[in-house]
């Protein structure tokens, strides 16, 4: 393909509405359809006005495409992305055309993939692990449903000891090709479809396999492990390559995609690579200054309070926080002190709080 502007292919404006786009892919194919242009350019010519057509008829993608051109487009969509959920059925039924046939001629079996998936679907999983965990780093196991090759019948979908027939319908060529008068007989043109019976495959199963029904795929439950780094922050998706739903006819897998979420701790809040946690002391500590100690990943740490502290001060300690991902340091550790008042007070002790605030100058 070449690297004109869709608007250009299509000789339309960038500010140009859905239908002006409609109305401009409606002439062109009409013009360049291969079942009408013979000239060696038009297939080509086909291919890119249709492409135009899928990329600009939907928002998001034109939207990608304003934005970062025809190398968005590609860095984000495989071909067949860019075609799929664009009805141009609805366009070719009033010209005449057939336009399903057409395009596995020139996307499948052309080398754009387009009537066969290049590889299975994706799959999503959510994982909740604690925070302990995302310090350190954990392996675990989980469970996922998805689809494989049936292995009773190799994935062909057959009963073992039988195999599969030539479609009597296509007979093997997996088209049907019918001829019809357009524009009240000006020409005629010969309409390719997919064979119903085979499905565009050319051969049909005899007896079909007992475990799959015939699918040559079946859904099973498969335990997989994942490794989670150290430092992995909520929300984070793993990339787990290879481990989705296996494509028809032995396409490649898809990818499993685990979200991760850790849990809300006791103790500590998480800010990015850094802890924060709450530590009650006393009047006398904050007053005279004391030797306390405070929680940590690690177990428990000293912290010095220098005379005078004052409720809610905030003490750093370095190093002590989460691990960042891809091992390079840690974040630090805050501790945030809070003035615990005592509810209950003995006779002696309220009389000295009372001596106390006489030395301190309060008034009476």
């Amino acid at each position: 393909m070449s690297e004109k502007d869709y608007y250009e292919i299509l000789g339309i404006q960038r500010n140009a509405t859905k239908e002006e786009i409609k109305n401009a892919y409606r002439k062109l194919a009409l013009q360049y359809h291969p079942d009408r242009n013979k000239s060696p350019d038009a297939e080509e010519r086909f291919k890119e006005i249709s492409e135009a057509y899928a990329v600009l008829s939907n928002d998001e993608k034109r939207r990608t495409y304003d934005l970062y051109g025809r190398a968005g487009i590609g860095d984000r969509y495989t071909p067949e992305d860019i075609f799929r959920g664009v009805d141009f059925e609805d366009i070719f039924r009033d010209l005449g055309f057939g336009f399903s046939s057409i395009f596995e001629q020139f996307f499948g079996r052309r080398g754009w993939g387009w009537g066969a998936p290049q590889r299975g679907y994706d799959l999503q999983y959510d994982l909740e692990i604690d925070l302990e965990e995302a310090a350190s780093g954990v392996e675990k196991e989980i469970r996922v449903q998805r689809i494989e090759e049936c292995q009773a019948c190799s994935g062909s979908g057959a009963k073992p000891g039988t195999g599969l027939k030539q479609c009597p319908t296509c007979q093997g060529s997996g088209q049907v090709r019918q001829r019809q008068s357009v524009g009240q007989g000006l020409f005629t043109v010969t309409q390719i479809t997919t064979c119903d019976r085979c499905v565009g495959k050319g051969r049909i199963i005899e007896v079909p396999c007992t475990e799959c029904k015939g699918a040559g795929q079946v859904r099973r439950s498969r335990r997989i492990s994942v490794k989670i780094p150290q430092g992995v922050e909520d929300g984070a998706t793993l990339k787990v390559r290879g481990e989705g739903d296996t494509g028809p006819g032995g396409v490649p897998p898809g990818d499993l995609y685990v979200t991760v979420h850790v849990r809300p701790h006791a103790v500590f809040q998480r800010r990015g690579d850094d802890l924060i946690c709450e530590v009650p002391i006393s009047f006398t500590q904050a007053a005279l200054g004391s030797k306390i100690t405070a929680p940590s990943l690690n177990g428990r740490i000293e912290l010095k309070i220098p005379p005078g502290t004052q409720p809610g001060t905030l003490f750093k300690i370095k190093d002590k926080g989460m691990p960042r991902l891809g091992g390079s340091g840690r974040g630090d550790e805050y501790v945030r002190v809070n003035l615990k008042v005592p509810t209950r007070l003995s006779k002696r002790q309220r009389e000295l709080l009372i001596e106390f605030e006489k030395e301190s100058g309060r008034p009476d």
